[in-house]
């Protein structure tokens, strides 16, 4: 099952990449505590950590919304074809992902909204293809919602010194400034209605523009947080950043209250990354959180 309602609105999982992103736990996620990757081996592996090798398991994809008439891509993962020469795990990418859109019923020239939840490397790379030797829109007609902190983090004529350092060399300009340069976005700050059902805040700390997507519909709410988590593992210890962070205080406060506002609404929690079921939803449980049950999305290592 790759698809999903919450009120009027449908929620599609397409896949353009799943397994081991090169990393064990104590990199990817320095400040989790050993025990809860021990604790959790049961439970963690397949979907989320390799037993054998110990390396994290990661999900590429994008989360397709139809609402009130529209089609929404949150997310357009890595894409093909990038020079990524210090993200070597994302460089020169061959995948099936628009074959993979296509299967679920999309063409290119029927996305209308495009959102970007914030600029890293594997949330901007279907933004464009290459076309002959120019990077154009991959989305021709769609309107690409991007954060203008993150546009003016990431430009690198603004000069800004990134603690991922060179991770994102290359993304602004194959994959954010040709967007631009067509006149194809739309800078947002603060909040963003897109619809009676669909809003987009600012969540700062992972990177300065970071934002969360708010799905209230009928009776039923769901949060698209991007990378304000990679792993399960930070439902049961929200301080516990990965290395990505830009602002480590900062993403520990906004993870707290996100989790906290999905918590206290029953909402279903969808960060950019899970493999296994994809989401959850959460309880509080002493100062931190519990899984209360996941979403019933396919695992994708059930899928073969």
């Amino acid at each position: 099952m790759e698809q999903i309602e919450l009120g009027q609105v449908t929620i599609t999982r397409v896949r353009e990449y799943y397994g081991p992103v090169e990393m064990t736990p104590d990199t990817f996620f320095p400040e989790s505590p050993k025990t809860v990757w021990d604790d959790g081996s049961t439970w963690l592996t397949p979907h989320f950590l390799d037993s054998e090798t110990n390396i994290v398991n990661s999900a590429i994809q994008t989360w397709l919304l139809r609402s009130e008439g529209m089609t929404i891509l949150v997310d357009t993962g890595v894409g093909n074809h990038k020079e990524r020469p210090y993200a070597p795990v994302w460089s020169h990418l061959e995948t099936d992902f628009l074959a993979n859109l296509a299967r679920a019923g999309v063409e290119p020239e029927d996305v209308d909204v495009v959102i970007n939840t914030h600029l890293h490397v594997d949330h901007v790379g279907w933004n464009t293809y290459l076309d002959g030797r120019r990077w154009v829109p991959t989305f021709p007609n769609a309107t690409y919602l991007m954060p203008k902190d993150d546009f003016d983090f990431w430009n690198p004529e603004n000069g800004h010194k990134p603690l991922l350092g060179r991770g994102n060399q290359n993304v602004f300009e194959d994959s954010v400034a040709p967007v631009h340069e067509a006149g194809r976005t739309l800078l947002w700050e603060h909040s963003h209605r897109i619809n009676a059902d669909l809003r987009l805040d600012a969540a700062p700390g992972h990177t300065p523009g970071s934002s969360v997507l708010t799905l209230a519909s009928g009776s039923d709410r769901a949060v698209f947080v991007g990378d304000l988590l990679h792993s399960p593992v930070q439902f049961l210890e929200p301080d516990a950043n990965s290395c990505f962070c830009e602002d480590p205080a900062g993403a520990r406060a906004t993870r707290r209250k996100v989790l906290g506002w999905a918590a206290d609404n029953n909402a279903l929690v969808i960060p950019a990354h899970l493999g296994g079921h994809g989401a959850a939803e959460v309880v509080r449980e002493g100062g931190k959180f519990a899984i209360k049950g996941w979403a019933p999305f396919t695992p994708y290592a059930e899928q073969g």
